[in-house]
Formats: structure tokens, C-alpha cells, sequence
């Protein structure tokens, strides 16, 4: 566990947890294409250069190719200099994918002052908890859109855990379940925690409070209330208004810290949020 002058140092260094962002940037690796759920809200993208949102990324790399791509961006003049963070982010759940860790560990071991940051929809959190330590992830972004299985069951159409797949209602308790507990274990680890929410107008809005109250009860560091982008099995959802975020941010701060500065990043970002680099791609 980081001491608390070394949490806070780092907390200070990641643009997604309240460091200068425009200051500090991340670089995100495309290693994890499998995922174990399906949102309503997600279209995975493996060969896409010109959208600019999660589950999107030009090509999936190997942990070779990924730590290739670090040396790289951090030998350059113009990357090295700003690149704080290495994320790995999708573009399917990062804890399916077994090139997760091993990228994790490959950058470690070259390049140990990075922050390690990572992103999930948290039904293998539980599971994976002593390999986070283990490769001494420090950041940890958790996606959580419900609590109420009802409304879980609207947003998860199957989860799938331990060779079984679970659809509606029990799908969702069964995610929402591991969330919680990987949330507690993640915070008494000591892992700097951002719940990311969805907010999908018409399913969720009346979800969001206790979200934020249950989430910092357990220990999570901020939160990133998001808007829906319209694709998928919700295309047809207008998103919200940015006034409508703003009143839903302002509602929950005294709750959690609201991180407002979030641009949707792709799976293969690389550069400070809201100017992302466009780097040549491995062959």
C-alpha cells in the first residue's frame, strides 16, 4: 500500500483523478479485447481511427508490441515529457484479458515512476485483486451505472462469469454485487478509486445519488458522471444536456468529488485529455 505522501504525489500526476490535466498526460494500451458483459450502450471497435470514444481503437496490441510503443512515446521529445500515466482501458474489460497484467508487468519493469491505471467494469474485481497488487496498479477506474438490479437489467443485457451467462435481473445483481465488493477490497488495498456512471436519461437519472453515496462509503476517490453517447441499443436516447450534467455534478459533490473534465477517451489514447496524439500504429 502507497504511503499517503506517495498517493497523494501520484494523485497529483493523473489527469483523471484531479492532476493538472492540462499539464500531465496518459498514455492508454489497446491490449484487452475480450470482454464479459454487454452494455446496451457499447459498439467495440478494433480498426477505427476516426471516432474518438471508449471501445474504440486502431489495432489491438500484443504486451510486446504495447511495451515497444512505451519505449517510444517516452524516448520522444514531445511525449516523454508529459506522459504520467499508462492506462490500460479496453477496448473489452481489462480484467478478462490475461495481456492485461502481463503488459502491466512489462512496464513495471522498464518503467517503474509511471502510474498504473486501469479500467473496469468491475465483475472480476473480487477475482482479481491479488494480481493488482501484485503488478502495484495504483489507479483504479470502476464503471457502475446501477445499483437497483431492475435498472441493471435495462442497461446489461448478459454477463458472463465462470463459463456461465446470466441475462436480465440476475445478470445485474450478480455485476453489481462484484462492483461493491471489489470497490471495498480495492479501497482498503489502497488504490486511488473513480467510479465512472453513465448517465442514460430516462433509465438511470433517479440511480445516480445513491450511487454516489454508496460508492464513497466505500472508499472511492471521485467520481465521473458521463453522458451517454447514442449508439447501439440505446441509439435512439438523446443525451444530456451539458446543463443537465452540470446540475446532477453539482447535486453529488459534497457526496463524492465530480470529475468534469472527461473526454470519453479511446481505448489507444495518447497525449493530454482533449488533445490526443496521433501516433504511427505498430504493423
Amino acid at each position: 500500500m502507497a504511503s499517503s505522501c506517495r498517493k497523494t504525489e501520484k494523485i497529483q500526476g493523473h489527469p483523471c483523478f484531479g492532476g493538472n490535466h492540462h499539464k500531465n498526460g496518459r498514455m492508454h494500451l489497446a491490449v484487452a479485447p475480450k470482454c464479459n458483459i454487454k452494455c446496451g450502450y457499447c459498439t467495440r471497435r478494433h480498426d477505427c481511427a476516426n471516432e474518438s470514444r471508449p471501445g474504440v481503437t486502431s489495432k489491438i496490441l500484443t504486451p510486446l508490441e504495447a511495451i515497444i510503443r512505451v519505449r517510444e512515446v517516452m524516448a520522444s521529445p514531445i511525449t516523454g515529457p508529459i506522459i504520467k500515466v499508462i492506462g490500460i482501458a479496453g477496448p473489452g474489460d481489462p480484467l478478462y484479458n490475461a495481456e492485461t497484467f502481463e503488459t502491466f508487468n512489462l512496464v513495471e519493469a522498464e518503467f517503474p515512476h509511471l502510474i498504473k491505471c486501469l479500467s473496469t467494469n468491475g465483475l472480476l474485481l473480487p477475482d482479481k485483486m491479488s494480481l493488482l497488487e501484485e503488478i502495484g496498479l495504483h489507479s483504479l477506474t470502476v464503471t457502475v451505472n446501477a445499483l437497483d438490479p431492475r435498472v441493471g437489467a435495462k442497461i446489461y443485457s448478459h454477463v458472463s462469469y465462470n463459463g456461465t451467462r446470466y441475462t436480465g435481473e440476475e445478470g445485474a445483481a450478480l455485476l453489481i454485487k462484484n462492483q461493491l465488493e471489489g470497490i471495498r477490497q480495492a479501497a482498503d488495498l489502497g488504490l486511488t478509486i473513480k467510479i465512472n456512471t453513465v448517465l442514460i436519461p430516462g433509465v438511470n437519472d433517479d440511480e445516480i445519488p445513491a450511487i454516489s453515496r454508496k460508492v464513497s462509503d466505500l472508499g472511492a476517490f471521485v467520481m465521473n458522471i458521463m453522458p451517454i453517447i447514442p449508439q447501439a441499443d440505446f441509439a435512439q436516447v438523446l443525451p444530456p444536456s451539458p446543463e443537465r450534467l452540470d446540475e446532477l455534478r453539482l447535486a453529488n459533490e459534497k457526496t463524492i468529488g465530480q470529475f468534469k473534465h472527461c473526454k470519453q477517451c479511446r481505448a489507444d489514447a495518447v497525449g493530454l485529455i482533449g488533445q490526443d496524439l496521433q501516433l504511427a500504429q505498430p504493423k
